[in-house]
């Protein structure tokens, strides 16, 4: 079933769904299902499983030479998802990016997420090497999420890399993408942002999840932008919640969101961790019931492998 087929049978209750990390390269499934276990009884339509590109180490050898070796810290996407899906028979949305990928490996990795069933996909470009200044797509591969977002569109209509494949099997991918309320880094401005993600939907896109955001303002002046364009896709806000004292400054640093005032402040008093917990979880549940009272599609959670707290905001907004 579609992310959004669920949105429209919903009859305007908010829904719950999550974001989960593979595990570190020699991890297992059962960390997976541990994570999830306790998250089920919140009764997901689906749950998003992120894509780590490969990254590149550099091994130095006895005689002082370097060797530079590709590495993936976090492999199993396309496993965890069928996994998932076996186990809890909800729907498995992969991340799909463009680094790490050329449009013939782009093309395989769909063909096989269509194989195992798996209908729902979110497309991003993708984050920069940890050593690169700015994102470097794969030669051969899409530079853009838009470019990605065509591409399974495409694929949608039975057209394929190949120009000699006819009548090519048609897909149905429901094309998911980011939005971001307080605009992508990288955009010059929010009116640049928000062309491309007008573009995005009309290549093909049916609905948007947010990037973590702190301020529910931020959420609602970005959906009255999107539908001033005429975008009518459902818009999923993304929540994160505050859990740690360095997050004050890590997360800002890291997904470019500014934190409010008042949340900085009552950060700022608390003399504990445990303090600055709950009032992190204080904070998600009044976005939670805000949104929810707003009427919201769903409220889309990054877990980050955190239960516990996830499962005390949820319980909380109930």
């Amino acid at each position: 079933m579609k992310v959004t087929d669920y949105f429209s049978a919903s009859k305007g209750k908010t829904l719950i769904s999550f974001e989960i990390l593979p595990p570190l390269k020699g991890g297992s499934i059962k960390d997976i299902f541990n994570l999830l276990d306790p998250l089920m009884e919140f009764k997901p339509p689906f749950i998003d499983v992120t894509y780590h590109r490969e990254e590149f180490v550099y091994n130095k050898h006895q005689s002082g030479y370097y060797e530079k070796t590709a590495i993936r810290k976090r492999p199993g996407t396309v496993g965890i998802c069928a996994a998932i899906m076996n186990k809890y028979g909800v729907e498995a949305v992969p991340h799909l990016i463009c680094g790490g990928f050329t449009r013939e490996d782009t093309e395989n990795a769909l063909i096989d997420l269509d194989f195992l069933g798996i209908k729902n996909v979110l497309a991003l470009r993708g984050d920069a090497m940890t050593f690169e200044e700015k994102f470097t797509p794969t030669p051969g591969g899409h530079k853009y999420a838009l470019e990605l977002v065509r591409h399974m569109a495409e694929m949608n209509a039975g057209k394929y890399l190949d120009p000699n494949i006819e009548n090519g099997n048609k897909t149905d991918f429901c094309i998911g993408i980011a939005g971001y309320p307080e605009k992508h880094f990288e955009a010059p401005n929010m009116d640049f942002d928000l062309h491309y993600t007008e573009e995005k939907i009309k290549a093909g896109a049916a609905y948007i999840v947010t990037q973590m955001y702190f301020d529910n303002k931020k959420y609602f002046d970005y959906v009255a932008s999107c539908r001033g364009l005429g975008i009518k896709a459902p818009i999923v806000p993304g929540i994160k919640p505050l859990t740690r004292r360095y997050q004050l400054a890590s997360i800002p640093r890291k997904f470019f969101v500014n934190m409010p005032d008042d949340l900085v402040k009552e950060v700022n008093k608390s003399q504990t961790d445990e303090a600055m917990l709950e009032i992190g979880i204080e904070w998600s549940v009044a976005q939670c019931k805000e949104l929810i009272k707003e009427g919201v599609p769903c409220i889309h959670f990054y877990t980050m492998g955190d239960v516990h707290t996830i499962t005390r905001i949820l319980k909380a907004i109930q």
